[in-house]
Formats: structure tokens, C-alpha cells, sequence
């Protein structure tokens, strides 16, 4: 499944609750989704990792959908390697 596709699915799946609970309150539920990834990877909780990773992606696609914003296009950022040096991996000075 591509980004677009992903995008699409969650779209079709709660773009309609999404559109009521608006922009602030999708973020607020994504800022949560964070939240529990947090906990899951400070716990070592492997088993619900692949879950929380795929909340939070499913919340922030949802929020770029609300903003307008094609995440696979958004992501094209980086398909030369870093924004800054171009390099691959990264060579600028931390």
C-alpha cells in the first residue's frame, strides 16, 4: 500500500467524524496517539509498537487530509536525502 492509498483508506474511513471533530480536535487525538507510542516504546512493549506506530500515521494522515495536504507529495521532501545537505545519510553537524 503506498502513502496515497493509506491516505485514501483512512480518508474514506473517518474523513466524516474527522470533518466534525474538526482540526484542533483530530490533532488533539493524534498529539494522544503520541502519548501511547511513547509509553509503548519507554515499556519495551514490543507486541504494541507495530499498533501504536500505525495510530499515530493513521492520525496524522487524517489531520494532513483535513489541512489539504497529500502526504506522499508532503514526503517527496526527503526522496533526495536530507532537506538540507542532499546527502544520504545525513552530514550535517548536529
Amino acid at each position: 500500500m503506498t502513502i496515497t492509498e493509506f491516505q485514501r483508506l483512512i480518508r474514506d474511513i473517518y474523513f466524516g467524524k474527522d470533518s466534525r471533530r474538526g482540526k484542533d480536535g483530530t490533532f488533539r487525538w493524534l498529539v494522544e496517539e503520541t502519548g501511547e507510542l511513547a509509553r509503548a516504546m519507554r515499556k519495551g512493549d514490543r507486541a504494541n509498537l507495530e499498533e501504536e506506530f500505525a495510530d499515530v500515521f493513521a492520525w496524522l494522515s487524517s489531520l494532513a487530509t483535513l489541512e489539504g495536504i497529500d502526504m506522499e507529495k508532503a514526503c517527496a521532501k526527503y526522496a533526495r536525502g536530507c532537506p538540507k545537505c542532499h546527502a544520504t545519510p545525513c552530514r550535517c553537524k548536529e
